[in-house]
């Protein structure tokens, strides 16, 4: 399995691994993650079967407004960005996530924020015989979980978990 972690994390795959495939032809991709999977899967010429976008990042559906705030919040306190921005992503549980902390930059949070998944990528990916999946939390304090499930289905099977947040715990 090819992993990408999400923002401000670091090898956090054994936070899924109740979820994912462990196949060398296997791509997955948590949040921001989750686009730096579709980019990579799109782009590589190496042998892919699936991939797994676990509660992508998906903020094409929030207002600038929205995001420049989010940018200035970060630019103006990166340390405690991150803390509030962690605890979300654990959000409802319990789970200890800063243990898999790490720092990004301002560059990151704003191609996390402005990057536009299309159609058209997740299509391309399919004609290529790659199988989509994607799995989102009903309580995701960090996207809109009905509208990713929305964007998405056309293109993937989705798992809508209950109960659970970003972090799917």
């Amino acid at each position: 399995m090819h992993f990408f972690s999400g923002f401000c994390l670091r090898d956090e795959s054994d936070l899924f691994d109740a979820f994912t495939c462990k196949s060398e032809f296997c791509v997955v991709g948590f949040s921001y993650g989750a686009i730096k999977a579709l980019e990579y899967a799109l782009h590589v010429n190496t042998r892919i079967d699936k991939i797994q976008l676990i509660s992508p990042a998906f903020f094409q559906d929030k207002e600038e407004k929205f995001k420049k705030l989010q940018t200035l919040y970060f630019a103006k306190d990166p340390q405690k960005y991150s803390e509030d921005f962690l605890k979300n992503i654990a959000y409802p549980s319990k789970i200890l996530i800063e243990k898999y902390f790490h720092m990004q930059s301002i560059e990151e949070l704003r191609e996390l924020l402005y990057y536009e998944w299309e159609g058209q990528k997740l299509e391309c990916l399919r004609a290529k015989g790659i199988e989509i999946e994607l799995f989102i939390g009903e309580k995701d304090k960090i996207i809109d979980p009905l509208k990713v499930k929305e964007f998405f289905q056309p293109y993937s099977t989705v798992y809508f978990i209950k109960n659970v947040g970003h972090a799917l715990h």
